[in-house]
């Protein structure tokens, strides 16, 4: 296929008609991860297929094999150029609402679009209280944080971090949040998504001397800190300097430790 544009979907590793996708206009029990492919490889394509195929078999009890996986991601990678976006999103061919999917489910839709390396940062967060449903799977359907998003926007914030019931601070509404606090990376404890760019930090850390751990994080413990970042799959750092009512220092010894442990982090070829 000649390699013409960024925007590829793909369903089940081939081109999807509109037929194909007109169910899936209001269709939300799926579940999907997203990867940013440079000179066609990809970090982290291990952890990728691991959470593809646990969600699969969380959700439908049933999952595809790794190489059916790469093979669909490959076809729609080998069809746009060397740098860009993707999305796999799993889901089920007989939509929401019902007792049991379709016997062929489920069914993968790759999509593919021009490559981003998000905000520079740094970034303002408000707090919004919200805790995500089925906090451990990368699902769809989530107006939550889009609602927070725009929220958060109309008072004057880039973005929203999330405190659950425990007034404990997990998550961004679509990133991880890290903090420093001048000699270890702080993971915040509570029921979160842990992405692959964190995911990918955490196991490369591991192998330098710059210390982490996971602990509780409240509202007030945030001003003790020196220094927050979030990541998605975007990017390994997006400095934060206002979380709620408190500014932070943004540090770039920071911010440059997680840009090193992503780094390393070869990638690889799908």
């Amino acid at each position: 296929m000649q390699k013409v544009s960024s925007f590829v979907t793909m369903l089940d590793g081939h081109e999807a008609s509109a037929q194909d996708l007109a169910p899936l206009a209001f269709a939300g029990f799926a579940h999907f991860t997203a990867m940013q492919i440079r000179e066609g490889k990809v970090r982290g394509l291990d952890l990728h297929l691991d959470r593809l195929r646990s969600a699969s078999m969380a959700m439908f009890g049933k999952a595809h094999a790794d190489t059916d996986i790469r093979d669909f991601l490959r076809a729609a990678v080998e069809a746009g150029p060397s740098d860009l976006s993707l999305t796999a999103t799993v889901f089920s061919r007989s939509g929401e609402f019902t007792t049991h999917g379709a016997s062929n489910d489920p069914a993968i839709l790759v999509r593919t679009f021009p490559a981003s390396s998000g905000p520079a940062g740094p970034l303002t967060l408000g707090v919004v209280k919200h805790q995500r449903s089925l906090a451990d799977l990368k699902h769809v359907g989530e107006s939550m944080k889009t609602y927070s998003l725009r929220q958060a926007a109309e008072k004057g914030f880039d973005d929203a971090a999330f405190i659950d019931e425990q007034g404990r601070i997990g998550e961004a509404t679509i990133w991880n949040l890290a903090f420093w606090d001048g000699n270890s990376i702080i993971w915040p404890k509570a029921d979160i998504l842990k992405g692959i760019t964190m995911q990918i930090i955490e196991r490369q850390i591991a192998k330098t001397g710059v210390r982490s751990e996971t602990r509780e994080i409240d509202l007030a413990d945030i001003k003790q800190f020196s220094g927050a970042a979030l990541m998605n799959s975007w990017t390994p750092c997006v400095p934060v300097s206002t979380i709620g009512t408190v500014d932070l220092p943004v540090p770039s010894d920071f911010r440059e430790i997680l840009r090193s442990a992503y780094r390393a982090e070869l990638p690889v070829r799908i």
